[in-house]
């Protein structure tokens, strides 16, 4: 195995435990937003440059934007 797979692959662990274990949620959006950004690298690394792209519009565009609306949405109520 390549030691560039096997770094990313050790970054997307912690970044998946570093996920798991944040309890804010304004902080939770900025971390999976991370986490999907390591994933579109392993992605990219696996060449799989459809599922790196559409996994980078998803992941790092719409879902956080999602979270963080609904988030305030609950704050304010």
């Amino acid at each position: 195995m390549n030691v560039l797979y096997v770094i990313t692959i050790a970054l997307v662990a912690a970044g998946a435990l570093l996920v798991v274990l944040t309890r804010d949620l304004v902080r939770l959006t900025m971390v999976s937003s991370l986490y999907v950004l390591l994933l579109v690298v392993f992605f990219l690394l696996l060449q799989a440059p459809d599922v790196a792209l559409s996994e980078l519009v998803v992941g790092t565009i719409a879902y956080p934007v999602v979270l963080l609306a609904a988030i305030l949405i609950d704050r304010n109520e």
